[in-house]
């Protein structure tokens, strides 16, 4: 089974909260990690013809398409352990109403959760799932 590759914004303390959350949720072992900033976080998102200059949230890659900002969050969710696929629910709703919302909480996240200077440093038991964490 191929991995899921989840971008997140490596310096900001949400999207790194957000990313240990799915971690301790991803029972079954199904994604991997990058940050935006990264080599490979680039790579993917040029790829995928995802303009990071325009999109800084988390982005989902799958093995032929990506997902970006409230869909990326909720096919996560559909995939965690607990209660969180019910949360995929919302994909019925409109995507310009689900990515209001989420607009709304990342342009607020650096002064709400605040950020960091670089980007998140995986400790050696979780560094196996992060796929490059050097930026360039």
């Amino acid at each position: 089974m191929t991995k899921k590759i989840i971008l997140f914004d490596g310096v900001c303390n949400l999207c790194n909260g957000a990313i240990t959350f799915i971690i301790q949720r991803d029972k079954k072992d199904l994604f991997r990690y990058a940050p935006l900033q990264s080599e490979i976080g680039k790579e993917l998102a040029a790829k995928h013809h995802i303009d990071l200059d325009k999109v800084d949230s988390i982005i989902l890659v799958t093995e032929d398409k990506a997902y970006a900002k409230s869909t990326a969050a909720l096919r996560i969710a559909k995939h965690l352990s607990a209660g969180w696929p019910l949360l995929a629910v919302f994909l019925i709703l409109p995507k310009f109403l689900r990515d209001a919302v989420y607009d709304f909480i990342a342009r607020n996240r650096y002064r709400w959760f605040g950020k960091k200077e670089a980007c998140m440093i995986p400790t050696p038991e979780l560094k196996s799932k992060f796929l490059d964490t050097t930026p360039m």
